[in-house]
């Protein structure tokens, strides 16, 4: 029972995340880039004062899968590091963010070699 209430806030925190995202996208005249932009710097500044952690230890997947986590991701990272040094401080993002950065890369190009990309027609 607990793992379906861990999929259930998933869930809704995931969905809520991209209905807001959608919402912006069929009634405002704000770009799909922009959008994205802000979503990441929203979970940067999120986490910068102490609020994204709280939705990510509630959600879990919901709220660090969507771009917003990614922000969140790099915030945190840099956050840590600054612990350590200056260096670490501008490296942490980097290096919190670098697995799924490297996911993304990889698998990106595993399925254009499977399976034939090509642009969409108009």
């Amino acid at each position: 029972m607990e793992i379906t209430l861990s999929f259930i806030k998933a869930f809704v925190v995931g969905g809520a995340i991209c209905t807001i995202a959608q919402l912006l996208i069929n009634y405002t005249k704000i770009t799909s880039g922009k959008i994205l932009v802000y979503f990441l710097l929203s979970g940067v500044f999120l986490q910068s004062i102490g609020v994204y952690q709280y939705l990510v230890d509630f959600a879990g997947a919901g709220a660090t899968v969507p771009i917003s986590g990614f922000g969140y991701l790099l915030a945190d990272g840099a956050m840590k590091g600054a612990e350590k040094s200056l260096f670490d401080a501008i490296t942490g993002g980097l290096k919190a963010a670098s697995m799924g950065i490297t996911a993304a890369v990889v698998f990106g190009y595993v399925f254009a070699l499977i399976f034939k990309p090509r642009s969409k027609k108009n």
